[in-house]
């Protein structure tokens, strides 16, 4: 597991860490059942407080996305990819209602909205 923070951005450190874990679950780069490394050890790992990275882990628990199995370690939820997937859903229909919006204030056809999509879907990236 790869955990990448930066000192400079406004997010809080434990919030880059919960980024960084759903993220990676949703690219599937941690896969359901897969245990995580422990709270002391990834403290260790990326140099930050035990105490941050166990707000990290209690906020992705609480969502559903990690397990903690007492005296086994810290596991990804069965169900955190459909979890994860509903979220990224929510997120792109907060996007599109902004876009719409932009487009209605600027009298943009639908059409043209829908060949934007079409390019930007098809693009390798």
């Amino acid at each position: 597991m790869r955990i990448i923070i930066s000192n400079s951005s406004p997010v809080p450190i434990y919030q880059q860490i919960k980024d960084n874990i759903i993220d990676q679950i949703l690219s599937n780069e941690i896969k359901e059942n897969e245990s995580l490394p422990s709270i002391r050890n990834l403290a260790k790992d990326i140099k930050i407080s035990v105490m941050t990275i166990k707000k990290a882990y209690d906020e992705l628990e609480k969502e559903g996305y990690i397990m903690s199995v007492q005296g086994k370690g810290t596991f990804v939820s069965p169900k955190s990819l459909e979890l994860t997937k509903e979220n990224a859903q929510k997120e792109i229909e907060s996007n599109l209602i902004k876009a719409i919006d932009i487009a209605k204030e600027f009298n943009i056809d639908k059409k043209d909205i829908f060949d934007i999509i079409d390019i930007f879907y098809g693009r390798d990236n």
